[in-house]
């Protein structure tokens, strides 16, 4: 059985952004991601500071904006203003979720699609539909490269996506459906509604949870020598723990990986991975936005 080590393949990712960023700045200004967090939601607290201490690593230049949980909606719609027209900022993202008074797919949809780091843009979203990706959801992109880093085998193999989120669920059967390195899959997506899930997922060669209830899948809903990625990442109160709280996944790590040939740790797995992905992304707005400029010239 194999640990898919997120925190080894997202190491390399970010290695050759470092090597690439040490080019760049010979002359030239580095990538530069603008991060915009609402409130003081712990766990999004924690993953932008992740965020921006992995740019920090690899060279890029960040910046984070941090607004009141009583900000009005025009005000954060000015704020995304202001960074679309800011030609030095090459990636937005704004941390989900959101305070409930304010509408999330307004915001999204008023991000560049062409600074859209995190992918969430129904442009890019129908980009990659059509199979013309210009941004990946970083989640999905970061399962595939954990795939490719581990060279797993995704062609002609049953799929099965527990999740229909936009985020993860949904993205990640299109890609696995597609005619790409990494794809070429038969996908079941499973959701809420699914009467039949347990026997559809002892079905998948790939299992992929996304479902955000902790240890939902067991060992019996596994495969003997299935591929499983552990999407979920929840709080679970643990008052021996010095945190107060562990994290935990949508598997059952303990019982699901003596059936698995391969499976992803959490945390260290998917969650490093999405992070290396945001990177890369972030990389490609830049570069993308040099080579308009260079044809403008």
């Amino acid at each position: 059985m194999i640990i898919l080590d997120g925190k080894i393949a997202s190491q390399k990712i970010k290695d050759e952004l470092r090597g690439e960023v040490a080019i760049l700045q010979q002359g030239r200004r580095v990538p530069h991601l603008a991060a915009v967090l609402i409130g003081n939601n712990g766990a999004s607290e924690t993953y932008v500071a992740s965020k921006i201490k992995n740019c920090a690593e690899i060279g890029f230049r960040s910046t984070l904006v941090r607004m009141g949980d009583s900000i009005d909606e025009n005000s954060l719609l000015r704020q995304i203003h202001d960074l679309n027209k800011d030609s030095e900022v090459d990636g937005i993202l704004v941390q989900l979720p959101l305070p409930k008074h304010i509408n999330e797919e307004k915001i999204i949809t008023a991000i560049d699609p062409l600074k859209d780091v995190d992918g969430f843009h129904p442009f890019n979203i129908g980009k990659l539909v059509q199979g013309y990706p210009r941004f990946i959801s970083a989640t999905p992109y970061g399962i595939l490269l954990l795939l490719q880093h581990y060279q797993i085998t995704t062609k002609g193999k049953h799929a099965v996506v527990i999740g229909r989120s936009n985020i993860v669920g949904r993205p990640m059967s299109i890609l696995l459906s597609s005619n790409r390195d990494y794809g070429n899959s038969t996908v079941t997506i499973c959701h809420s509604h699914t009467a039949n899930l347990k026997e559809l997922s002892l079905q998948a060669d790939i299992l992929i949870c996304a479902l955000g209830r902790p240890g939902f899948v067991r060992a019996d809903m596994v495969k003997p020598g299935a591929v499983v990625i552990d999407v979920g990442i929840t709080r679970v109160e643990d008052l021996s723990a010095k945190k107060g709280y562990r994290i935990q996944g949508d598997v059952n790590f303990d019982e699901v990986a003596q059936k698995a040939s391969a499976i992803t740790p959490v945390p260290g797995g998917v969650g490093v991975m999405t992070i290396a992905a945001l990177l890369k992304n972030t990389m490609y707005a830049y570069l993308h936005k040099e080579e308009k400029q260079k044809a403008n010239v």
